[in-house]
């Protein structure tokens, strides 16, 4: 499948967002489904009392092969190449399910908060549908332009009906200017990290299957402190500020699992910063190892 056209590409400079890009035709992405559920019956890991749905929410594709391969999809990388040009690293992949009936939604907010890369360009958001992810069962809804502006205050409010880590949310937008990202299955959305988004609930009659994958080029971290970790899938990295990692090698690997707990315990110093004892998803539980316990401090 080709790359973006320049009616896309402008589009999506012009938006901060782009939906409707076909990436997997319909059997394929029938197959796709078939696999991301029956990775759902995985027992996780068993020695350090994780369940799957962990490894499938947060940093998947450090030790779930499938994770790994799916963000290596060429007609994915051909479209972010588009946009980010040919040094392409994965910084996380992640699913995002939403069973149908549930009222959880997501509040407006901007990615790029709490991620530690500053107001960079120079990173995608890429949003798989592997279901039919309409209106109805809560598709993102984006604010075209918003991109545009800098990072804006968010407030934490810790809601119990909110899927982001801290509840955060972006006071007094004005939602009859929002334009829905519907996708059919095997399409995907593109957004800019800058860029104003929320989801609904899912009042649908079947699930809301969607896979995420935040792109970024070898310059987001050529002056930013810390360390990070990301995985070169197209070109070359000969600024340095990413560790490099291959991806998992066979699933839930012992030593891809280590790797997992240091590259959690080195996120969540910069993602939970300043609410380390009120956000559960950065706290380790009694017994876990170090790190367990980290999770996205943003959703869909």
């Amino acid at each position: 499948m080709p790359a973006l056209s320049p009616d896309q590409h402008a589009a999506y400079a012009r938006d901060g967002f782009l939906a409707g890009v076909r990436v997997f035709d319909a059997e394929t992405t029938l197959r796709l489904r078939a696999e991301v559920e029956a990775l759902e019956k995985h027992p996780g890991d068993e020695a350090g009392g994780r369940p799957i749905r962990q490894f499938m929410r947060v940093n998947g594709h450090v030790v779930v092969p499938l994770m790994a391969e799916l963000a290596r999809t060429p007609a994915i990388l051909d479209a972010v190449e588009s946009i980010l040009g040919p040094n392409l690293l994965v910084w996380s992949v992640e699913f995002f399910i939403k069973e149908p009936g549930v009222k959880k939604i997501v509040s407006w907010h901007q990615d790029l908060t709490y991620w530690g890369m500053g107001e960079t360009d120079d990173e995608v958001t890429a949003w798989v549908a592997l279901s039919d992810v309409s209106v109805e069962a809560g598709c993102m809804r984006f604010l075209p332009g918003s991109h545009k502006g800098g990072i804006v205050k968010h407030n934490d409010t810790f809601a119990e009906d909110n899927l982001l880590s801290r509840g955060q949310v972006i006071e007094g937008v004005d939602e009859e200017k929002a334009a829905y990202g519907a996708l059919k299955p095997g399409e995907m959305s593109l957004h800019h990290g800058r860029c104003f988004h929320a989801s609904g609930p899912n009042m649908s009659d079947d699930r809301r299957i969607g896979l995420v994958i935040r792109y970024v080029t070898p310059e987001v971290r050529a002056e930013v402190g810390g360390r990070d970790y990301a995985m070169l899938v197209r070109g070359v990295d000969e600024v340095g500020g990413w560790t490099h990692i291959a991806g998992a090698r066979d699933m839930l690997n012992a030593a891809d699992l280590a790797l997992y707990d240091r590259i959690l315990a080195e996120q969540a110093k910069t993602l939970a910063a300043g609410a380390e004892d009120k956000v559960a998803l950065y706290r380790a539980a009694p017994g876990m190892r170090a790190g367990q316990g980290a999770g996205a401090a943003a959703g869909m």
